[in-house]
């Protein structure tokens, strides 16, 4: 029985590697076809790793080749003799099926790309819309459809041919060990074996699931060159993704439909021609505070207003922030909005000036190459100062390298590039004590006039894997009151010391740059919140977080030149309202600027988001509802199905998702100033 077994797994082994091989042919088609350089001459390190890097991704799909022979025809095979006789056939048209899917999507992808000068994108979701027999007309008439299918005919054949010949090929002898519990433990060895190679490929040469292939990983050398950054994905990969995002709904609407839906904000109903922006431009009241030299927008990964909150003093998880609050300079708001529930939306939003509303801008090809004009850079550049963008992790990261030049930044530097490639680092980035201590030392030995500095933490993000007590994280010294029960769960703890090591490492920074530059101008504040508090340990009445700890960020100002009352005594704020704050501050009367958002240096009633909403008394979410934002060890009651501002957060949605239909409306970020 196990010999026909070991004998099916060797068939297996076989055929494993005709997909990728099959995928790979495609890939160079892809590139021979439509690369702007099909030359490699000089760029074989690209394409080496486009291919190599490729094939591992691939095997997403390809490795389940082998699983299906693996399971429905050798491991049955060797219970039922008859069926092992036809193993082979099933073998081959079971990966000739296969095969006509990879023909398929390949070739949907060639005229994907022909139409849209992209791989498959999320886009492919509007087609069920579109009309059938215009679709039809295209296929055959625009791009050769009826060649398309014949095609399916001579490359079967050829596989077939491939397939058979390797199936052919001859067998490795079984080995016969002389003692029966030697051969059975041999027979258990191979099977064992045979799933570990299965899971060896499945996830990309690692059997570590983090470490598979993903996007954010592709080589630097791939991904900067945007054409190959997108022929390194195999198709179905491709396809995958695509399926998996969703369509926002600001995408699938013509132009009148998003005119009245931004009419409650813009007040009017706008035409094609117009850029919903120019509704926003804004005139400067005069500047409150003498014209910093430096400016540091400190974004910290996860910094969060929850390790402020009294409730939780004990823990003593940010002192170092609540020690910066101190100082009669700043200015702090404990009720803070971020512009988006995860990261990267925050980040982009931040830099553009407009929601990112889930539209993933900074995976959209347009957005590489052109900007809004609220963003962020080109906004403090008219204002005089250069633009610098660091950030503890590789840009690599989300298509930042493409991204976020295209914002305005006059430069971009990622933590393994200034630190090293050897500095310690977390799967994310640099250790932000060491990221941020590097950044440090070469933004003090230059000197190129006034600068804002745009500085991305990563390090407070699981699996909070750090060496904290190497880095002065001793829980007896810092936290000597919590429950013992908690100081022995370990997982909790290296989450509780990530929060204090990071609030440190930002404040060290900002220390440091005041004694260097100490008429500058700091914000701190965090891309989002995030579960913090180990409830299990009665640390509130409750079991679950308030709204407002799931939802709100930190918030600091500080200038030497700040007063108490200078940003009109607001208790609320979000992202979106730093950039006219930063404006209003330092900008001469009569300014011109544009914001879709009020500055904190007026007075604000309310807080839209495209996730949630907040005035001063209450906090909602889209999703769930409305609750108290008051601070409570027990929980509030949860008004369910409350939807205020649903008509401004539309039209805030709106207005991104007209700008990515009308690229004609957006401009270069490197303007001549």
């Amino acid at each position: 029985m196990f010999l026909q077994f070991y004998y099916g797994i060797q068939q297996d082994f076989k055929l494993m590697l005709v997909a990728p091989l099959v995928c790979a042919l495609f890939r160079l088609a892809f590139i021979l076809v439509y690369a702007p350089n099909k030359n490699p001459r000089g760029h074989w390190k690209k394409w080496l790793m486009c291919f190599s890097y490729g094939f591992w991704w691939g095997m997403d799909f390809n490795a389940y080749v082998f699983l299906f022979s693996l399971v429905l025809v050798s491991l049955l095979g060797a219970f039922f003799p008859g069926y092992y006789a036809l193993g082979d056939e099933v073998r081959c048209y079971g990966l000739l099926g296969y095969l006509a899917v990879i023909y398929t999507a390949f070739m949907g992808k060639m005229i994907f790309y022909y139409h849209f000068h992209d791989t498959y994108n999320v886009t492919i979701k509007l087609g069920g819309k579109a009309d059938k027999k215009n679709l039809l007309d295209i296929f055959f008439h625009q791009n050769h459809g009826a060649l398309i299918l014949l095609g399916y005919l001579p490359y079967l054949w050829l596989c077939h041919k491939a397939i058979t010949w390797l199936l052919s090929l001859p067998l490795l002898p079984y080995w016969t060990l002389a003692e029966r519990w030697q051969q059975y433990g041999l027979n258990a060895f191979v099977f064992i074996s045979a799933g570990i190679v299965f899971y060896w490929f499945r996830y990309g040469g690692t059997l570590n699931h983090r470490h598979k292939p993903e996007f954010d990983e592709v080589p630097d050398v791939v991904k900067n060159d945007i054409f190959f950054g997108k022929a390194v994905v195999d198709d179905l990969v491709a396809f995958e993704l695509a399926c998996k995002k969703k369509v926002s709904a600001s995408l699938t609407h013509d132009d009148d439909t998003s005119a009245h839906l931004m009419q409650p904000l813009l007040g009017r109903i706008i035409t094609v021609s117009d850029s919903p922006l120019q509704y926003f431009r804004r005139q400067a009241k005069g500047a409150r505070i003498s014209k910093p030299s430096h400016i540091f927008f400190l974004l910290g990964e996860s910094h969060t207003q929850v390790g402020l909150d009294s409730l939780y003093a004990n823990l003593h998880l940010m002192d170092a922030s609540k020690k910066f609050r101190e100082n009669p300079h700043t200015i702090a708001i404990n009720n803070f909005l971020s512009a988006g529930m995860t990261s990267r939306p925050s980040l982009v939003s931040l830099l553009s000036g407009v929601y990112d509303a889930n539209l993933q801008l900074n995976e959209r090809e347009l957005f590489w190459h052109k900007t809004v004009s609220t963003a962020l850079p080109l906004q403090m550049k008219k204002l005089g100062y250069r633009t610098e963008f660091w950030y503890g992790g590789g840009l690599n990261h989300g298509s930042m390298q493409h991204f976020v030049p295209a914002t305005g930044f006059d430069a971009c530097h990622a933590g393994p590039d200034i630190c090293g490639k050897k500095a310690p680092a977390t799967w994310l980035g640099v250790y932000d004590h060491i990221f941020l201590a590097r950044a440090a030392e070469l933004i003090a030995a230059a000197d190129e006039g006034p600068t804002l500095h745009f500085l991305y933490t990563t390090s407070n993000h699981g699996p909070w894997r750090m060496p904290f007590c190497k880095y002065g994280f001793d829980a007896d010294r810092i936290m000597p009151d919590i429950p013992k029960a908690l100081r022995r769960d370990a997982k909790v703890m290296r989450k509780l010391a990530a929060a204090w090591y990071a609030d440190q490492a930002l404040l060290k920074f900002v220390c440091d740059m005041q004694k260097v530059f100490p008429d500058s101008l700091f914000i701190l504040t965090g891309d989002h919140s995030a579960g913090l508090i180990p409830y299990q340990y009665d640390l509130v009445n409750r079991r679950e977080p308030s709204m407002r700890e799931c939802v709100m960020t930190t918030f600091a100002i500080h200038h030497p030149e700040l007063m108490p009352g200078g940003l009109a005594g607001n208790t609320i704020g979000g992202h979106m309202n730093i950039l006219p704050t930063l404006v209003e501050l330092i900008a001469p009367q009569g300014y011109e600027y544009e914001s879709l958002f009020p500055s904190l240096t007026e007075p604000i009633d309310h807080v839209v988001t495209p996730y949630c909403w907040l005035t001063k008394e209450r906090v909602g979410d889209y999703s769930l509802g409305s609750q108290s934002l008051a601070v409570s060890s027990d929980m509030l009651p949860l008004q369910r199905e409350d939807r205020s501002f649903a008509e401004e957060r539309a039209a805030y949605c709106e207005i991104t998702g007209w700008l990515v239909r009308h690229p004609e409306q957006l401009m270069k970020g490197f303007p001549e100033v």
